[in-house]
């Protein structure tokens, strides 16, 4: 349920069609659990291949906009490494 979430962390930014063809390719039947092993090397390829559209600059400046509790315009790296692992 959350391969979406995880390509589009990946700075993807496919459709939902793309992604049920992604899943496809990766999930177990008939569990419906995706295992890491089968999952890289298909994800390394797409963002190899950059079969997806990146996700637009502009998203992607807002989300830093956001973690920016300072509207210093940067963040530090222990705030970014915090941001990515517990929130």
């Amino acid at each position: 349920r959350e391969i979406g979430s995880i390509v589009r962390s990946l700075g993807c930014s496919p459709t939902e069609a793309e992604l049920h063809e992604l899943l496809s390719k990766v999930e177990e039947e008939p569990t419906g659990y995706i295992h890491l092993e089968k999952f890289l090397p298909v994800m390394t390829k797409v963002l190899l291949d950059r079969s997806y559209q990146p996700i637009p600059e502009d998203v992607l400046l807002h989300a830093f906009e956001a973690l920016d509790k300072n509207k210093c315009g940067c963040i530090t790296k222990e705030e970014l490494v915090k941001y990515l692992t517990e929130e």
